[in-house]
């Protein structure tokens, strides 16, 4: 199911903004995503979904900027964080949620 800027995995996975990257990047943060969602679910009271967003910014648009938003039960758990390297801020992002969600 792909919506105009939006590709759904799983039903429960929402990512936004991810359409310029190209085919080899997105494997790679599929499966970063798919890995960390695993970890959540089983660490969540009940893992409802998870949005990502990124966009590009700076100067040139060399940065990338990930907001991720976890529901749990009802309960936002939420992350942002900018970096040069995407898969590093990816990783740092869900990191995040992580660390919130198992306090």
């Amino acid at each position: 199911m792909i919506e105009s800027d939006n590709i759904v995995l799983g039903g429960n996975i929402e990512l936004v903004g991810f359409k310029e990257l190209d085919g080899g990047s997105m494997v790679v943060l599929k499966k970063m995503i798919g890995n960390h969602v695993r970890k959540m679910s089983d660490i969540a009271e009940n893992f409802e979904k998870l949005t990502v967003n990124m966009k590009k910014v700076g100067p040139g648009n060399n940065k990338f900027e990930i907001q991720a938003k976890m529901m749990d039960n009802g309960t936002p758990f939420t992350s942002e964080v900018t970096d040069f390297n995407l898969f590093f801020t990816m990783d740092r992002a869900l990191s995040n949620i992580m660390n919130q969600i198992s306090k």
